[in-house]
């Protein structure tokens, strides 16, 4: 009888655990606002863009998060910098652009 109820006990608890992490919000897929690469804008953007290959690219943040400039084509390499919000950069040519 008692390893019944300590057994309901820990079900309880973990029946309540999965409900509050059901019910609590999700993370954020996307940046707020719009980045602008070389003039052309991309609204709420995720992820990794290359920039440009032979000439610096120019960046422009205007979303609720920081971008980070990888070394790399394709997000890799090293962090070379970061673009905060508001901010206008060019990075060099070959580097790409990773936001969350």
């Amino acid at each position: 009888m008692r390893e019944t109820r300590r057994v309901a006990r820990v079900l309880g608890a973990c029946a309540a655990a999965l409900t509050l992490a059901l019910a609590a919000p999700g993370t954020a897929q996307a940046a707020n606002g719009v980045l602008f690469i070389d003039r052309a804008p991309v609204h709420d953007p995720s992820g990794c863009y290359p920039l440009g290959d032979f000439v610096p690219s120019e960046v422009a943040n205007f979303t609720d998060e920081t971008a980070f400039v990888w070394s790399g084509p394709h997000c890799d390499g090293r962090v070379t910098g970061a673009v905060l919000p508001g901010q206008v950069v060019r990075p060099a040519p070959g580097m790409s652009l990773f936001i969350l």
